[in-house]
């Protein structure tokens, strides 16, 4: 009878000095962070933030997760060159690239330098299986200022391959070379084996210098899935674990966690917007084809409108980005419910003119 030898992460070196470079591009990109936020809080008329997808493919297969596919071609550059600029056009500040496997895009670095010369924030989630020193480096020469890893487990099962002993040289690559922010992302719920394995990624993630964060995988349609006993204690050690790193808009958590709706203001389609490899926009991940149109046709009233639109699926929703997005508008504006729109229609529901604070 086998038996599994348990993954134990080696030591790790002492830290080098921080490079005056990397000083100064960590300076930079907070005072462009800041400036982003005061942006939003002065004016509703732009999103905060995009994810788009220049890849659906991924090298993975996880199975709680519906966002890829085997078998997609990239988005060809020249089209996703133009779709960035589209969202610079809606004013975006901040651009998420998302998949399918993102590193999978031949063209990623000029994708990359597209949405910093529209002057927003670049930002990228991968699972970290392509990376070495010399795709990190052209990362920070690209211009990317943050990047997230989920890491679902410590040792690799049929749910997920993000595992902490498959990944483990990745971060320790991206602690040496990367110039850009990185967060180290545990999950508890959706089928992991080991709860206990969300404490052991984050612990490995603050040792490597790099902020930890931990979310609840939401069901296959990003609705809430409540945590049991063990999983709710491992959630609280963490939260403690990386209080001062962790974001300070995850209060809707609490709720999440206890498996009770919350009551808040979801701006997807006017804050928050997610860009398929078709180019249309949607609410989400997991909202696909409200309002399913072309981002070329999308305008600042549609933004407008979508800002003051309720979501019938905000109650029970569980995608942390547009939670954290939407909080930054949570005090004015209150939604109206409207027509819904239809999955794949062009132009979604006429909203109500209100006045906007």
């Amino acid at each position: 009878m086998s038996t599994v030898t348990p993954f134990v992460p080696p030591p790790i070196a002492p830290p080098k000095p921080i490079s005056l470079k990397r000083r100064w591009k960590k300076v930079t990109r907070k005072l462009r962070e800041l400036g982003s936020i005061g942006s939003a809080l002065a004016s509703t008329g732009h999103p905060y933030m995009a994810h788009i997808v220049p890849m659906r493919r991924c090298n993975l297969a996880c199975t709680y997760c519906n966002e890829f596919d085997d078998v997609s071609d990239p988005v060809p550059i020249d089209e996703m060159l133009r779709r960035i600029d589209h969202l610079g056009r809606l004013g975006t500040s901040v651009i998420t690239i998302s998949g399918g496997e993102p590193l999978l895009h031949p063209d990623l670095d000029k994708v990359i330098a597209r949405i910093r010369k529209t002057g927003a924030i670049a930002g990228m989630i991968t699972n970290g299986y392509l990376l070495m020193p010399d795709r990190i480096e052209r990362l920070n020469k690209a211009g990317l200022d943050h990047m997230q890893i989920s890491i679902d487990n410590v040792m690799p099962d049929d749910v997920s391959k993000k595992s902490l002993k498959v990944l483990d040289a990745k971060l320790r690559m991206l602690a040496e070379h990367a110039d850009f922010h990185v967060n180290i992302n545990s999950v508890v719920g959706g089928g992991i084996a080991d709860p206990n394995d969300a404490l052991k990624v984050s612990e490995r993630a603050l040792a490597l210098g790099f902020s930890s964060t931990i979310g609840i995988i939401h069901d296959g349609s990003g609705q809430l899935k409540p945590l049991g006993e063990a999983e709710r204690a491992v959630w609280d050690r963490v939260r403690n674990l990386t209080r001062r790193s962790y974001s300070r808009f995850n209060h809707f958590q609490e709720a999440i966690a206890n498996g009770k709706p919350n009551d808040w203001r979801c701006r997807a389609g006017g804050r928050y917007v997610y860009i398929c490899e078709f180019g249309l926009v949607h609410y989400c991940s997991q909202q696909r084809g409200y309002p399913g149109v072309p981002l070329a046709e999308y305008k600042t009233a549609d933004v407008k409108r979508e800002f003051l639109t309720e979501k019938s699926c905000a109650p029970n929703c569980t995608i942390s980005c547009v939670h954290q997005v939407s909080y930054i508008d949570h005090w004015r504006a209150p939604q109206k419910t409207f027509v819904s729109p239809n999955a794949g229609g062009h132009g979604a529901a006429e909203a109500e003119l209100v006045q906007i604070r």
